[in-house]
């Protein structure tokens, strides 16, 4: 296991000719803790597979530097990282046994058939494939082999990270969750640093303990889901964490209180002074209630979810999305709004201002 860390780096894949490079990634500094479970959150595009790849060495990046433990590994090759990497298509060897495929590994290094019998049988008993060493891979479900290419990860002491991208990609519904389910459950057995890629939240939230999100190329927060969803730092955290994502809504400042349409709004969060620039208001549907002294809004929509029902409201043209309870009524004539100042963040630029999460 180890420590990882990213210096000033960037990637940029090279151009047509005649152009200016585009950087996939842009000036990203992280640490990666020794056993941490972190999550890769972002959308299609925003440079997670370029990160995770510039950490197993399949690619070098065009600037920065990336340390194991201290050690410079930047130039180094795959096959000296340690690095174990599960993708998106279970890659697998079909015509050998579930037993042969795990052992693999351990085989290619030179390890007694002794010390592969039993790390095979520890792996094996894991992942819940001991009943099915015998049988050929060719045979199993999708789910089935992309735990053989987890196990062959696994069953290597010489680890310092396991790498996911998108390795639940083409498991159904249902084994997805389990199988999601077994990596929290072997992180915490076996405190390998894992780095798991993914656009989808539901994923990144179970699974990682700090989630790193995405956008543009740039990380734009690391934190625990509840840091992600109760203090984004900008304004794409908020939209793309939650469902619905957070209600982002232009504003103007007055003595640094924000202001909407004519309405004064609470925060407990005020920007101390006017700015210039772009200035929004960020606030979660689950902090947008019904008030008699608010702000008018007409009802547009109204989705029955069984616990909840999602209100979507407008006042003039910008629209307002809000969580209420399945039994809250809903006025019928002239509805207020009302945001809760403990949850209501100003944003300059898409950045928080006011108090900054972690």
């Amino acid at each position: 296991m180890a420590r990882i860390e990213f210096d000033n780096v960037r990637h940029a894949y090279p151009p047509p000719p005649g152009q200016e490079p585009v950087y996939a990634l842009k000036e990203v500094n992280q640490v990666w803790e020794d056993g941490g479970a972190y999550a890769l959150l972002g959308p299609s595009g925003c440079g997670k597979t370029t990160l995770l790849n510039t950490i197993s060495g399949l690619l070098t990046p065009s600037e920065g530097r990336i340390s194991f433990d201290g050690e410079d590994v930047t130039h180094l090759p795959t096959s000296q990282r340690h690095i174990a990497q599960v993708f998106q298509f279970p890659v697998v060897y079909d015509t050998m046994t579930v037993y042969d495929n795990l052992a693999f590994p351990l085989r290619n290094r030179g390890a007694s058939e002794g010390v592969v019998a039993a790390r095979v049988e520890e792996i094996a008993a894991m992942l819940d494939l001991t009943d099915r060493l015998k049988k050929r891979a060719s045979g199993l479900t999708a789910d089935g082999k992309q735990k053989i290419s987890l196990g062959r990860g696994l069953v290597r002491d010489d680890v310092n990270a396991i790498l996911f991208d998108e390795p639940l990609t083409v498991i159904d519904p249902h084994l997805k969750w389990q199988l999601r389910s077994k990596l929290k459950q072997l992180h915490q057995q076996i405190g390998v640093t894992m780095i798991y890629v993914t656009h989808d939240q539901v994923e990144a939230l179970t699974f990682a303990d700090k989630v790193v999100v995405m956008y543009d190329g740039a990380v734009v927060q690391v934190g625990t889901p509840v840091e992600l969803f109760n203090r984004p730092n900008h304004t794409f955290v908020g939209y793309f964490i939650g469902s619905p994502g957070m209600n982002v809504l232009p504003v103007t400042l007055d003595g640094g209180q924000p202001v909407f349409h004519n309405h004064l709004l609470g925060t407990t969060y005020p920007a101390g002074a006017d700015l210039d620039g772009k200035l929004e208001i960020g606030v979660r549907p689950e902090f947008v209630r019904f008030s008699d002294d608010g702000i008018p809004v007409e009802i547009d929509k109204v989705e029955d979810l069984g616990r909840y029902q999602v209100v979507t409201a407008l006042h003039e043209d910008e629209t307002i999305k809000m969580i209420v309870g399945e039994d809250e009524r809903i006025p019928a004539e002239s509805p207020k709004i009302a945001f809760d100042p403990d949850f209501t963040r100003i944003y300059h630029n898409d950045w928080v201002i006011g108090e900054q999460a972690s």
